[in-house]
């Protein structure tokens, strides 16, 4: 999977208006895989994306692959997957997705995504009957709202007057609390176990509780192995990282187009690996979303300097 760096609105200096790039209606089109099969999808990548297939965009998609062959009746309540060769955007990616089990409350899924004719990432998804049951949950961290904040876009401008092509091709708005990775390079007293990070999809939505769960799976997965750089005072610059494997239980339903806290803090790196783990909350508190990801971290000769064009 490639680099999972932190991007931003693709939008004009001071505004959340897309540019030319991946738009949400684009990335509806990308999350709408064509059905060739009773148990197998069919899925595109982006024009201008990534030289490799983000890993939030295969792991959407071998979620909407689960959730079309699962009952309605029964929402995702998580999902375990490895991410396991990098993914080529010139070709399709086919899902086969494994109906595993069908019980009384629980449906089971496995999928596997498919290019060049080997396996390139896989996912098992757990859905569920809704249930009454006990309640409580961690509280959501007191923060500044998302409109007190810049963007991710007018930070990276400030910094060096231009916006690098990672942080352009998808739509969505991104405001964090706090430091980001160049930031924290550049002044080491500024390292932080945690990242808090606003954001949402640009745009409305239909009323479709499973394309907003595909959405923030798509959206978990841009900004957590940044947590680990800013433990260590580190930037991209010098670095290779990517994806190994991502976990995500659901806890509450949430819309996608409204903003969300995702508070990730990272216990413990070692081996060129770094372990990261995020708490998702509605603006009024809501924990709805938990999250874990394992991403190799190697360190690699060369100076610092501005992100990539």
């Amino acid at each position: 999977m490639p680099d999972d760096r932190a991007g931003g609105t693709p939008a004009a200096p001071g505004a959340d208006a897309p540019e030319p790039g991946q738009t949400l209606t684009g990335l509806l089109g990308i999350l709408d895989l064509e059905r060739i099969e009773d148990n197998i999808f069919r899925g595109s990548s982006p024009d201008g994306g990534p030289q490799r297939v983000f890993g939030g965009q295969v792991a959407g998609q071998a979620l909407v692959a689960a959730g079309r062959t699962a009952p309605a009746d029964r929402h995702v309540h998580s999902l375990h997957a490895y991410f396991i060769r990098p993914g080529d955007p010139s070709v399709p990616i086919v899902y086969n997705v494994d109906r595993v089990r069908d019980g009384r409350s629980f449906t089971t899924r496995r999928v596997t995504a498919v290019q060049h004719g080997k396996a390139i990432f896989t996912l098992s998804a757990s859905f569920h009957k809704v249930e009454p049951g006990l309640e409580h949950q961690v509280s959501m961290p007191e923060v500044p709202g998302p409109e007190d904040l810049p963007t991710m876009r007018e930070r990276l401008l400030a910094a060096f007057g231009r916006v690098p092509r990672f942080a352009t091709w998808h739509p969505i708005e991104m405001r964090p609390v706090g430091p980001l990775s160049f930031e924290v390079e550049r002044d080491p007293a500024l390292s932080t176990t945690r990242n808090l990070v606003w954001l949402r999809v640009g745009g409305d939505l239909p009323d479709d509780p499973l394309l907003h769960v595909c959405l923030m799976t798509y959206a978990s997965d841009m900004t957590l192995l940044d947590t680990v750089l800013l433990r260590h005072g580190r930037s991209f610059a010098g670095i290779s990282m990517a994806s190994l494997d991502h976990a995500m239980w659901f806890h509450r339903p949430f819309r996608a187009d409204e903003w969300l806290l995702y508070a990730q803090e990272t216990p413990t790196a070692t081996g060129a690996r770094g372990l990261a783990r995020g708490l998702v909350y509605t603006r009024g508190g809501e924990l709805v979303c938990s999250v874990v990801q394992e991403g190799l971290i190697r360190v690699l000769d060369g100076p610092a300097g501005p992100p990539p064009p």
